[in-house]
């Protein structure tokens, strides 16, 4: 039980700092300094997500992926919701986007694939920082959750205990001949 007390502290560490991250300090002031850390994080989920598919597919003993996926899953949440708020300050990027809430509420909307249309991109940027958030979850978050699947799958298909599996076929009648 104590990885999922953790996850749960990590995952409310994640959203308090996304809320106090002086992300003000970003943005059409220092475009280089925002790019590169917006890339960076990018990057090191992807490789941390690939790296947790890999455990996943070797069955690796020693890792946690129920736990370690879907923190990185967040993560990559806050990460876009973090770079579209700071698009959103610069003219003509986003209409809609005001707040930080404004922007994690446009990542899950555009993450869940549902596109109210509340909030929109309207500049060339935030058009590609939401082809990119589309194209990363396709990729990388859909590969993550099917290992993860995959993971808790494998868990309840083997049985320490010798009881049947739940994807064993049950058990035939007596055959009367």
């Amino acid at each position: 039980m104590r990885p999922w007390l953790l996850w749960g502290c990590a995952c409310v560490g994640l959203v308090v700092s996304y809320f106090l991250l002086p992300l003000d300090l970003l943005g059409p002031g220092r475009p280089a300094l925002t790019w590169c850390l917006f890339s960076l994080a990018l990057g090191i989920v992807a490789v941390l997500l690939l790296r947790q598919i890999r455990h996943v597919l070797t069955g690796r003993p020693d890792s946690h992926p129920g736990v370690v996926i879907p923190l990185l899953i967040l993560l990559s949440v806050h990460v876009f919701a973090a770079a579209y708020y700071i698009l959103a300050k610069q003219p003509g990027e986003f209409a809609g986007l005001h707040t930080r809430l404004d922007s994690l509420y446009f990542t899950v909307v555009t993450l869940a694939t549902v596109g109210y249309g509340d909030i929109t991109p309207q500049g060339q940027t935030a058009r590609f920082v939401a082809i990119l958030q589309i194209l990363y979850s396709f990729v990388f978050l859909t590969a993550a959750g099917t290992a993860l699947g995959q993971q808790l799958r494998s868990r309840v298909v083997r049985h320490p205990d010798g009881h049947p599996s739940h994807d064993d076929p049950p058990p035939r009648p007596p055959s009367q001949a």
